[in-house]
């Protein structure tokens, strides 16, 4: 099957996911987080991408990025997965793959979904059942983006700084949103958009996607309800008519 070109638009978020292979994990030690996070922050500062938000989790990573160059987003995890498989064989006695195929992204409409695909990945430890709180898990940006905690790696996005005029103000309200749960919905709507790499946004966002690269960003629907009366009208059918 022909690979599809990732949905790439200098400026715009992705929601990232990268699997370690047949689930298995990706970081057993402290040391192989943070030489993840030194290349991580290497890998986005050369090839120009703001990362946001992020999580290490035993066996897979999220990370929120923004590129601003068309190859941006790529090359960073190129670079990354080199250096990172080659640190990682060694280090644990080991050869071949380490990642579960491509990585997965979906292109997302900041105004509707950056501040809930944040607060998604910061939430997956506790979805995870790993820890009762955001703040007990050491390798993510809650404690950047709620604490004020340094970290070097991230970039605050222009929707995270209208939270507040000051640092501590824009904290105290981003803090404030984890009050509430992520609606089910919004976190179907995020998995599934990416890992099925689609553009995330309601329906006036992808068509602006749709003419700026000229390609389809959503499934085509498939047939209908061939039984129901409404799909019957709408094309003309008449089910009492002899055949």
């Amino acid at each position: 099957m022909v690979r599809l070109p990732r949905f790439i638009l200098p400026g715009q978020p992705q929601h990232v996911i990268q699997r370690g292979n047949n689930r298995e994990p990706v970081f057993y030690d402290e040391a192989d987080y943070l030489f993840y996070l030194e290349k991580l922050g290497a890998a986005c500062e050369k090839h120009e991408c703001d990362l946001h938000a992020y999580v290490l989790m035993t066996n897979h990573v999220h990370l929120l990025i923004t590129p601003h160059a068309e190859q941006g987003l790529t090359k960073v995890m190129q670079m990354l997965g080199r250096y990172y498989v080659q640190y990682f064989n060694y280090a644990y006695d080991r050869s071949g793959t380490l990642w579960e195929g491509r990585y997965k992204a979906t292109l997302l409409d900041s105004d509707q979904y950056l501040l809930a695909c944040m607060r998604y990945i910061e939430l997956n430890p506790v979805r995870a059942g790993m820890v009762e709180h955001s703040r007990d898990y050491p390798w993510s940006s809650y404690h950047y983006n709620t604490l004020g905690e340094e970290d070097l790696l991230l970039t605050p996005h222009a929707l995270y700084k209208k939270l507040g005029s000051t640092y501590k103000k824009r904290q105290a309200a981003y803090r404030a949103l984890f009050r509430h749960r992520l609606a089910q919905r919004t976190l179907e709507e995020l998995r599934e958009a990416t890992n099925k790499a689609w553009v995330l946004g309601n329906d006036r966002f992808k068509k602006k996607i749709e003419a700026k690269l000229n390609r389809p960003v959503s499934p085509k629907v498939r047939g209908g309800d061939h039984k129901s009366k409404k799909y019957r009208e709408k094309c003309g059918i008449n089910r009492d008519r002899p055949h």
